[in-house]
């Protein structure tokens, strides 16, 4: 779940912003509550990609900037502040910038081809590696937040059978514009449990 939007609403409802020390609180609550109304995408079991995997995508990406009119506008890239433009469930692409409004159903089902075309991807990277759902559902979320499935060493590790030295890959994937971010070290976590399910 995007986070912005809720943290957001909260600013405004106190009139201010946050210490630190409110964020890491509201974010642990944020992580306890678990997200239930994102729930209505269907998972994609013609591209092999588990129920939980696709949640997880979900949880990390959110479908943010929703309209009052109840359509869906596109936002700025939280490591750069500009590029890339994103919309919905974390889609980019050409077809995306700051002008970008589209339907939730729009979002939705542009979350169902992208991740279609991630899992294509890791497909074609991992080979015929042995790989485990969860696993496979791993390198697919973590391919469809870094776009890197193709030069990681995580990926070299999986395939070379050093399952150990690949989940230990994941934790370096923590920055965006020269920066640590949270999400991004909170995202890696699930990640890498889901690769050790």
């Amino acid at each position: 779940m995007s986070r912005k939007p809720l943290f957001d609403t909260v600013r405004r409802l106190l009139g201010r912003g946050f210490s630190q020390s409110e964020v890491e609180v509201l974010d642990r609550a944020i992580d306890a509550a678990g997200v239930s109304a994102q729930d209505r995408v269907p998972s994609v079991p013609s591209c092999g990609v588990s129920e939980a995997g696709l949640q997880l995508i979900k949880r990390f990406e959110g479908c943010a900037r929703l309209r009052p009119d109840g359509m869906v506008e596109a936002y700025p890239d939280p490591g750069t502040g500009g590029a890339p433009w994103t919309i919905g469930w974390g889609a980019t692409g050409a077809d995306v910038n700051p002008d970008t409004v589209w339907t939730q159903e729009q979002c939705d089902a542009r979350l169902l081809h992208d991740v279609a075309r991630h899992a294509a991807e890791v497909r074609e990277a991992i080979g015929h590696a042995p790989t485990t759902a969860g696993q496979f559902a791993a390198l697919v979320s973590f391919h469809f937040n870094t776009g890197a499935i193709a030069r990681a060493t995580l990926t070299r590790k999986h395939v070379a059978g050093d399952h150990e030295g690949a989940a230990l890959e994941f934790a370096k994937w923590k920055h965006a514009g020269g920066r640590v971010l949270k999400g991004l070290v909170r995202r890696r976590n699930a990640e890498l449990a889901l690769y050790r399910s």
